[in-house]
């Protein structure tokens, strides 16, 4: 029996709510999942190389710095490693020739992985297939077969294992049941050291999720779109809704679901968003005409037809769903979609894709309120066929993000934004790499990192950038260094601060992993065709790699697996060795733990302050209003930080100037200027637009501060808003849903309004002027979206996303599944 021959890791370590128009997506929280891979790989797509477009060649705002040791010092730190490392290295085989092995981590530092190998093959109209399941108690060291806790029962790969929140120690395990008939939950409150069957009164189209506030609540859609509900972790089972089409917690135990009053969800366009708070006890209709809905922040997002019937726009409402305020977006048609790329509580980023099939599109960013959006990038790459972006959240320091344009002759380059979508500017030639041969000045070219888009394209790019909240300012990334991203091999880059410098850290493609809050980092080559037996570690972020042999028998590499959160100090190697009857699974376990021989102590920590080059000049650093200053483990100390570190900081309030700013609607910042001025084309204009179901008249000196922004006195712009008393008038959500009931001073007005413009179409004047609550949009508020950029203000959603919103205030974002796109 032939096994594939070729193996993949993918890792996700959070689940997400948020989207319209969603992209396909995520593993469930702390999973992995490995597949052995055929030997035949397609050949990548050629990406043209071109020079950066004009309006992203400097960054005359943004400073230059990295945090560094000499480098020889924490070179020579690391001695006689080997004998260390070979007596905490441990080795199990799986007698098990599955062709996948999906990994869970159940809770935070318990130590308890699940492992579920999965073999599966077609015959005739029905698949046969075995699931065998193993269970460690020690990061994976050892495993024990617990395959009898499940009695055997195939369980379903494509929903892998349900991983409870916090550390509830639930597992679920969704099977068939014998024969093909019906469905079978397996169900944990133990950390999966038993389980209890029950077999299900319909068959799941999806993921059984957890409500997150209380983990025995638990929702999912059945194959024939029927909401199911269980209050008792899966005993029993009631049936909530009919034809429903999507379903998303909320918060505080409210559910979100989209329904068809037709007894189809193909009717995209015509569904009704419904809420529940009570446990389908009591639903509320609280938009209709939606053509599907998301959640990000405090935001909830819906998609909805306008009286056009081709067009949709977005709806914003921040109590969930009691009123909703059109957001200042441009429409999209049928071919169009939007996505939420990042969202917590103070602002969102939203992708909105062109018109026609060019693979880019526009990121804008929200104010507080997630209604009015400033452009913050254009050409922003985001495919439609295969719905990749690059867009990355850098977890490890605030307000960074990275993502990639589509330049002009189809070549992809990345930018970088320090300052949460103000500004976006090339990523720094690292300092010990040449321009490659693409770039047409060889000593002028800029750091291109490989995400999502390139793995799309198949090209050699094993993992996607990676960051985590507690190794402050640490990233590790796949790139080339030139004019454009290279097809070539790529090499792996690491920043020490949040993207601002970066070095050439290894050679050549590798899978990576951040340990010890980012007081280790591991990486193993990338070999897909030759097996492999050395595992590279850093004490000093990237700087110096010690070497270790971990077998004397090389295996077919598939992956590394460690504990989500960066705090373990194991890290497991996945593969296979390839016999001539067959081929079994290997996992090789390193603990570092004996490598660091001491606790790190207050002499291993320096002072940092981040966006800074001088942590003396009392003006350097501030970036969204404060300062952060941070204790950082040195680089020449190989010490332990443990699972109890925490980042420690200490913020600090900055004066406001006009970098705490973004232009406000109707103004744009002129190039190498930080003054927004007005839009030519709007000059003496009145600006409306509609909140809370009333237009009201936007009075503005050009400048509103940017979410999140924590800045104190200095210039404070004035900004007002002057309620009209107009009532607007919406045939999308529906407008008993938009406003109460207004006064009949209102309804008179708004009779006046209808008259003149009545008087003025038979006069034959010519004169637009369309309300967005209405289903319509100004004429001139468009045209300032979609013909002017503004360096340094949008935000983006178009793939929903979940977000969340962490202690620290970083958002976090992850890919979603396909019904997370709101389009």
């Amino acid at each position: 029996m032939g096994l594939l021959l070729h193996c993949a890791l993918l890792l996700s370590f959070s689940t997400f709510t948020a989207g319209l128009d969603f992209q396909p997506g995520s593993k469930p929280f702390g999973q992995s999942v490995f597949v052995k891979r055929s030997n035949t790989e397609e050949k990548a797509a050629k990406i043209v190389k071109r020079s950066l477009p004009a309006w992203l060649a400097s960054s005359p705002h943004h400073k230059i710095k990295r945090r560094s040791t000499e480098q020889g010092d924490s070179c020579k730190a690391l001695q006689g490693f080997d004998t260390k490392l070979a007596d905490n290295t441990h080795r199990y085989t799986f007698n098990d020739l599955s062709g996948s092995v999906s990994l869970a981590w159940v809770g935070d530092g318990t130590g308890v992985i699940l492992a579920l190998t999965t073999f599966q093959v077609p015959f005739f109209m029905i698949r046969l297939g075995q699931s065998k399941l193993y269970r460690s108690e020690n990061y994976g060291k050892s495993f024990q077969d617990v395959t009898n806790l499940i009695n055997n029962t195939f369980i379903r790969s494509e929903f892998g294992i349900a991983i409870g929140p916090e550390n509830s120690g639930k597992v679920i395990l969704t099977g068939d049941v014998s024969g093909g008939h019906g469905s079978r939950i397996f169900v944990s409150d133990d950390f999966g050291k038993s389980f209890t069957h029950r077999d299900l009164p319909f068959t799941p189209l999806m993921q059984i999720t957890y409500n997150p506030d209380d983990s025995k609540v638990l929702v999912v859609l059945s194959n024939n779109n029927e909401m199911w509900l269980s209050e008792d972790f899966g005993s029993n089972w009631k049936k909530v809704q009919d034809t429903v089409c999507l379903v998303k917690w909320g918060r505080k135990n409210t559910i979100f679901f989209s329904a068809s009053l037709n007894g189809s969800c193909s009717d995209r366009g015509m569904l009704e968003l419904r809420r529940t708070t009570d446990y389908g006890k009591t639903i509320k209709t609280v938009a209709n005409k939606i053509y599907s809905f998301g959640l990000g922040g405090r935001f909830l997002f819906a998609s909805v037809m306008t009286g056009k019937g081709t067009l949709r726009m977005i709806h914003v409402s921040v109590d969930q769903g009691e009123t909703w305020n059109m957001a200042q977006l441009p429409p999209v048609g049928h071919e169009q979609f939007y996505s939420i790329l990042a969202a917590n509580d103070e602002m969102v980023f939203m992708h909105v894709d062109e018109p026609g099939d060019t693979g880019f599109g526009t990121i804008y960013v929200s104010d507080d309120r997630g209604t009015v959006y400033s452009k913050s990038l254009e050409r922003h790459l985001y495919t439609t066929t295969g719905g990749d972006t690059d867009f990355t959240n850098v977890t490890s320091l605030r307000g960074v993000f990275i993502t990639s344009v589509l330049a002009e002759g189809d070549s992809v380059q990345s930018v970088v934004s320090f300052d949460q979508g103000g500004e976006w500017v090339p990523l720094r030639k690292p300092a010990n790499s040449k321009c490659d041969a693409t770039a047409k000045d060889p000593e002028k070219c800029s750091l291109h990192l490989h995400a999502a888009y390139s793995t799309s394209m198949r090209l050699n790019v094993p993992m996607l950038p990676l960051s985590e909240p507690n190794a402050v300012g640490l990233i590790l990334a796949h790139g080339s260094v030139g004019d454009a991203i290279s097809v070539m091999r790529p090499d792996v880059y690491v920043s020490d601060d949040g993207g601002y410098t970066w070095i050439k850290a290894l050679d050549g493609p590798h899978h990576y992993a951040i340990l010890d809050s980012g007081g280790l980092l591991v990486a193993v080559e990338h070999s897909p065709t030759q097996p492999v037996n050395r595992i590279k570690f850093s004490t000093d972020e990237g700087q110096c790699w010690g070497v270790y042999n971990f077998t004397d028998d090389p295996i077919y590499f598939t992956g590394l697996a460690s504990e989500p959160g960066a705090r373990s100090m194991n890290v497991s190697i996945w593969g296979y060795r390839d016999s001539l009857l067959s081929q079994y699974w290997i996992s090789i376990t390193i603990d570092f733990r004996d490598l660091l021989t001491r606790d790190c102590e207050d002499r291993d920590y320096v002072q940092w302050l981040a966006h800074s080059d001088d942590i003396s000049d009392p003006n350097d650093g501030c970036m969204l209003g404060y300062k952060e200053k941070f204790l950082r483990l040195r680089k020449d100390s190989v010490c332990w930080n443990g699972r109890d570190y925490e980042v420690n900081t200490q913020p600090t309030p900055c004066p406001c100037t006009l970098d705490d700013f973004l232009c406000d609607f109707g103004y744009y910042r002129q190039e190498n200027s930080s003054e927004c001025v007005e839009q030519p084309d709007l000059k003496g204009k009145v600006l409306e637009f509609c909140l809370h179901g009333k237009e009201e008249q936007l009075q503005t000196s050009g400048y509103r501060k940017i979410p999140g922004d924590k800045c104190e006195g200095g210039r404070m712009p004035e900004r007002k808003e002057i309620d009209l008393s107009k009532r607007c008038v919406s045939d999308l959500v529906g407008p008993e849903l938009l406003v109460d009931s207004q006064s009949s001073k209102s309804v008179s007005i708004v009779i006046t309004i209808i008259i003149v413009m009545l008087l003025s179409i038979a006069a034959g004047v010519v004169f637009v002027k369309k309300y967005v609550c209405g289903g319509r949009f100004l004429v001139h508020r468009y045209s300032v979206l979609q013909q002017h950029v503004e360096d340094n203000a949008a935000e983006g959603i178009d793939d929903p996303l979940e977000t969340n919103h962490t202690q620290n205030g970083k958002i976090e974002f992850h890919d979603d599944s396909d019904e997370d796109l709101l389009e």
